[in-house]
């Protein structure tokens, strides 16, 4: 079974404009100051996940050129180009439609193109507890980050008490500060990273059932991947998905989501406080 990992990195970052803009966004910058962008370290640390790994880059037909420079080493046809944003449940179908065909056995992990996480030798012993765990059984794995505070600014994961895998109980969405303090003080609940792990046939099963109409779509454009028609098929069909985040199409509905919890540090960047507390110095300061 081989191991694929798709980075999502659609998103313009509208929460760091002007140091995120729709022609530059975040994740093809070096906001850390440490001489790579977002993408290229999320990419390391999933190189030192498993340096067999496939990889996928999922973004706008916009920001391929950056993909191109950025990660060099990622073959052409594993950029795929999104001709219209369509929120991540039609990103995400799309990469699974594509690795699907060459790929009918694909263990994956999708993950977003611009979290912080120092911690790289932890981060990737969670991973390998996810992928051991879909590789064995049709279930799907998101990521929990053990709450340090009551952060109002991220989603967050109820999942049972235990070590390992557990199972989810709920999402919940962004809370208030009262709420996130009850969350924090009960100890079961996890900010949501926005990384999930799942074998292909698993989440083609999920989106199938939840999704049928972004399913139509894929099954429309599928004889076109990897032929010259891909682009056209693209951009006259993916735009007719609907708008919707794979949050709501599939993991609130679908009954077999588990989570792996996560004690390392991590960040998803999205504010310029965010990258203040990291840095220890003020972005905005430089526009």
């Amino acid at each position: 079974m081989t191991e694929h990992i798709v980075i999502m990195a659609g998103g313009v970052g509208s929460r760091l404009y002007p140091l995120s803009t729709p022609e530059h966004p975040k994740q093809f910058i070096d906001l850390l100051g440490c001489g790579k962008t977002l993408i290229q370290l999320t990419y390391e640390r999933f190189l030192a996940l498993n340096p067999e790994a496939r990889f996928w880059v999922v973004t706008s037909a916009s920001y391929t050129h950056f993909v191109r420079e950025q990660l060099p080493a990622i073959p052409e046809e594993q950029i795929i180009a999104e001709p219209a944003a369509r929120n991540t449940a039609p990103c995400i179908a799309l990469a699974c439609w594509k690795i699907k065909q060459r790929y009918p056995e694909a263990n994956i992990v999708v993950t977003p193109a611009d979290a912080y996480v120092p911690d790289i030798s932890a981060f990737a012993s969670t991973l390998r507890t996810a992928l051991d765990f879909t590789r064995s059984g049709g279930a799907i794995v998101c990521v929990g980050i053990k709450p340090d505070s009551p952060h109002t600014g991220y989603g967050y994961i109820e999942a049972g008490a235990g070590e390992g895998v557990v199972k989810v109980n709920s999402f919940k969405e962004k809370p208030s500060l009262e709420v996130a303090e009850q969350y924090l003080a009960k100890g079961t609940y996890w900010w949501n990273a926005g990384i999930f792990v799942w074998r292909i046939d698993t989440i083609e099963a999920e989106l199938r059932r939840f999704a049928p109409q972004i399913c139509s779509v894929m099954d429309r454009i599928a004889p076109s991947l990897y032929g010259e028609g891909e682009s056209a098929a693209l951009e006259e069909l993916f735009p007719q998905c609907e708008k919707i985040s794979i949050d709501y199409a599939v993991m609130e509905k679908s009954s077999d989501v588990y989570a792996v919890a996560a004690d390392w540090r991590w960040s998803d960047l999205g504010s310029f406080e965010a990258i203040e507390k990291i840095t220890g110095r003020d972005p905005r300061k430089s526009y």
